[in-house]
């Protein structure tokens, strides 16, 4: 079963960043056991409620994997130095977006989630790593990490394990989803989107934009 430790677990309060907005993109690791909740990790916050957080974008997890990839293209880019530089919560090595898919069903800690969607880079996580052209490349590369839902309620800390305990859907891992939904693999693969367009557990928000992919 896939499993991993976890490296750092991080929440982050809402700051001002840029363009007269406010995030909570810049997250720092904290020790000791953290509460897990249907909302996400104790202490951390979103401040735009519209596309960060609520039950189905609790938690998002980004692969400490990427960051040796992301050195080459921003050598010596102090936010690369630890996790943290993406916003996530959860950081570990050895779960990639190819390693995982929608609707799995981790323990994390003692916590009980579920991958709901990728996590669709955003602006702002450029203007963080003051890299203007992140976003798109993160698209490009399908370097996305994703989210979960809280299934059930528990604690976690640095050193736990991820460990998956349920693989419904294997063929759909995050990384094909985000190709077909966010950029732009759909063109050659039409007849995966009414499949996404009725998978349960995917966010409903891509199950939408399945739908209308298929009737642009």
């Amino acid at each position: 079963m896939t499993s991993a430790p976890i490296l750092a677990l991080l929440t982050g309060t809402i700051q001002p960043l840029a363009r007269g907005e406010s995030s909570a993109i810049a997250k720092s690791s904290k020790q000791g056991a953290i509460k897990i909740g249907f909302l996400g990790l104790e202490g951390d916050e979103q401040a735009d409620p519209r596309f960060h957080g609520g039950p189905d974008k609790a938690i998002h997890h980004y692969p400490a994997d990427h960051y040796a990839r992301w050195g080459t293209l921003a050598v010596d880019h102090p936010l690369l130095n630890a996790p943290g530089a993406f916003g996530e919560n959860v950081s570990t090595w050895g779960l990639t977006e190819g390693q995982v898919c929608i609707g799995d069903k981790f323990r994390l800690g003692t916590a009980l989630v579920e991958i709901s969607q990728g996590r669709q880079p955003c602006w702002k996580q450029g203007a963080r790593m003051e890299w203007l052209q992140l976003p798109a490349l993160m698209v490009q590369e399908r370097r996305s990490g994703w989210y979960y839902r809280v299934l059930e309620e528990g604690v976690a800390q640095e050193g736990d394990q991820v460990e998956l305990v349920e693989r419904a859907l294997p063929d759909w891992t995050v990384q094909r989803v985000f190709g077909l939904l966010i950029a732009g693999d759909h063109r050659s693969d039409p007849a995966a989107l009414p499949m996404l367009a009725a998978m349960e557990p995917l966010f409903s928000g891509w199950r939408a934009r399945a739908a209308d992919l298929m009737a642009s």
